[in-house]
């Protein structure tokens, strides 16, 4: 019977260490994307106040889908149907239940709870960045329309158009292991070293306007740093186990879900600069009316 306990605890050691080289073998498999990721242009882009609202009305289509895979894999790990049954690993339960409680109810500072969402609509709102498009998506999609008809009654900006219908499609997949693998490496493990730099001095250059997302970026890096992203390594090393087929989907998902990334921020700092050369032709045109009217006068 000891010998048969000591198989079994060796055999569980093994299996541990199986897929913890897994995990790591994926993380190193994406190394090359991320450090794209984390060196884009787009965080040197945001120069101004403007920059940043552009910046955030397309960004903000990222943070609500972001919500919408972590939900994805709720309903995925855990019983969300009545009659309740006991459905899915207990430990990925505990994971993903933990997670959507701090991302969908987190504390605030002053008291109360929000999402993070939310707490991003508001972030918006205090900086002057154009809410209307999301908020016309939300009622679109609180009215029965579906994600993609959605985006396009919205008219929703291409780069966040295409990032969200790549996302709908991994949630529509249908499988956990896949869902888990965008969540964990292209959101959750990914977003420290992004958000910090575009934290880099981004309260010394717009104080007082960007309090909240400010707020927003630190308290993300801070969480998933320390516990969102061991939380969705386990959760993803849980639900592929020692499956080769799962991990190698994983894998596939994950270079997706990153490249996805890099083509929204090229689209965002298009963005930035088109809206830059609007200003500055509006800038031109407004100086040119007024010296010629100045020549009128003079006239």
């Amino acid at each position: 019977m000891v010998a048969i306990a000591a198989d079994h605890v060796k055999w569980g050691s093994m299996k541990a260490s199986r897929q913890n080289t897994a995990v790591e073998g994926l993380l190193e498999s994406l190394r090359l994307l991320r450090q794209r990721l984390v060196e884009h242009e787009i965080y040197s882009r945001i120069q101004t106040l403007d920059d940043l609202q552009v910046f955030m009305s397309h960004h903000v289509f990222a943070v609500w889908d972001f919500m919408s895979l972590l939900k994805a894999l709720q309903r995925h790990c855990t019983c969300v149907t009545l009659p309740w049954v006991p459905e899915g690993n207990p430990v990925s339960r505990r994971l993903i239940n933990e997670i959507v409680l701090a991302e969908e109810s987190d504390e605030q500072s002053e008291g109360g709870y929000t999402s993070h969402f939310e707490l991003y609509l508001a972030a918006m709102e205090q900086c002057g960045a154009d809410k209307s498009r999301v908020e016309d998506f939300l009622a679109c999609i609180r009215r029965g329309e579906g994600v993609h008809e959605a985006l396009e009654a919205a008219r929703v900006p291409g780069p966040a158009r295409a990032f969200v219908n790549t996302t709908w499609r991994i949630i529509e997949s249908g499988r956990p292991h896949s869902i888990a693998a965008a969540f964990a490496l292209g959101r959750e493990e990914l977003i420290p070293d992004m958000f910090r730099r575009l934290i880099a001095d981004l309260r010394r250059r717009f104080p007082s306007q960007v309090d909240l997302y400010y707020n927003y970026l630190e308290r993300h890096i801070h969480l998933d740093e320390e516990t969102h992203t061991p939380m969705a390594l386990r959760m993803l090393t849980a639900l592929c186990e020692d499956d080769e087929g799962k991990w190698k989907e994983a894998t596939y998902t994950a270079r997706l879900a990153l490249n996805t990334r890099i083509t929204l921020w090229d689209g965002v700092a298009e963005a930035i600069s088109v809206a830059k050369g609007r200003a500055d032709s509006s800038t031109t045109k407004s100086r040119c009316a007024s010296s010629g009217s100045s020549i009128r006068t003079s006239q």
